[in-house]
């Protein structure tokens, strides 16, 4: 899928379906990178904003903007995406390890980087993307203060 000037892949296992941008209903004091939540079918579903999480360029979204609906951890949840590309099998021996210059925020997200015939798509691991030591979830400032 396009996010921004980039191109990215996840495992196919883990969507579910694609489908058009929806009314979002805001969350209050939900983490930066969650834009709310949608109504599918009577499912309440978290939708994130990668975009936000991954510090790109903001854009105004077009009639290819859409969310893919993923399993992350036994949860179902909405990824804004810019538009899809296409499904492409890749092998695993044609994803590498990401560069160890992208050490940081960045990398623990990163699967791998694919290669294709002419390009390079950025393989992200999902279920990295909402677990790990930056939790973003505020879960700690809800929960009172023990006595």
């Amino acid at each position: 899928f396009i996010l921004g000037s980039g191109e990215y892949a996840i495992d196919i296992m883990q969507a579910k379906e694609i489908i058009k941008m929806e009314k979002i209903t805001l969350i209050p004091n939900a983490p930066y990178f969650v834009e709310g939540v949608i109504n599918l079918r009577g499912n309440i579903i978290p939708i994130i904003d990668l975009k936000k999480r991954f510090n790109l360029e903001e854009s105004e979204g077009d009639k290819n903007t859409g969310i893919i609906i993923a399993k992350i951890e036994d949860v179902d949840m909405g990824i804004m995406i810019d538009s899809i590309s296409k499904v492409v099998s890749m092998a695993n021996s044609d994803i590498q390890p990401p560069p160890s210059m992208l050490q940081g925020i960045g990398q623990r997200y990163i699967k791998g980087v694919g290669k294709m015939e002419d390009k390079l798509l950025v393989v992200l691991d999902l279920d990295k993307l909402f677990t790990n030591e930056e939790d973003d979830s505020g879960e700690e400032e809800a929960s009172e203060p023990e006595s």
